[in-house]
């Protein structure tokens, strides 16, 4: 079955990088393309950026664009989320998404939080 699994979130300060990943498994992932999105409580889940199946083309929210940066590795399985110049409106729990046959699945999410 489809399973991807984040890590890479933790308390950082304002100003400062993370790099997320998320390990993927259950379906071919070169022939997929894969997206981070994040959501606060209350709040709708937001999408941050999507990568294509070979990684040529990637799209991503304007209010992150030149701070996030998406990649992925093939060989390995994974996708990460390169943050940087971080804002405590940042904070959130981050989620990796693939659309497998017509079906979106999950990760269980990875926190990050941006404070002094």
């Amino acid at each position: 079955q489809v399973q991807l699994v984040e890590s890479g979130g933790g308390l950082v300060q304002p100003g400062g990088s993370l790099r997320l990943s998320c390990a993927a498994s259950g379906f071919t992932f070169s022939t997929y393309a894969m997206s981070w999105y994040r959501q606060v409580p209350g709040k709708e889940r937001e999408l941050v950026a999507t990568i294509s199946s070979t990684g040529d083309t990637t799209t991503g929210a304007d209010s992150m664009k030149g701070r996030f940066t998406i990649s992925r590795d093939n060989a390995k399985n994974t996708v990460y989320l390169q943050m940087s110049s971080l804002k405590p409106e940042d904070t959130a729990v981050y989620y990796c998404n693939v659309r497998f046959r017509f079906v979106y699945y999950w990760g269980q999410g990875t926190q990050v939080t941006v404070s002094s």
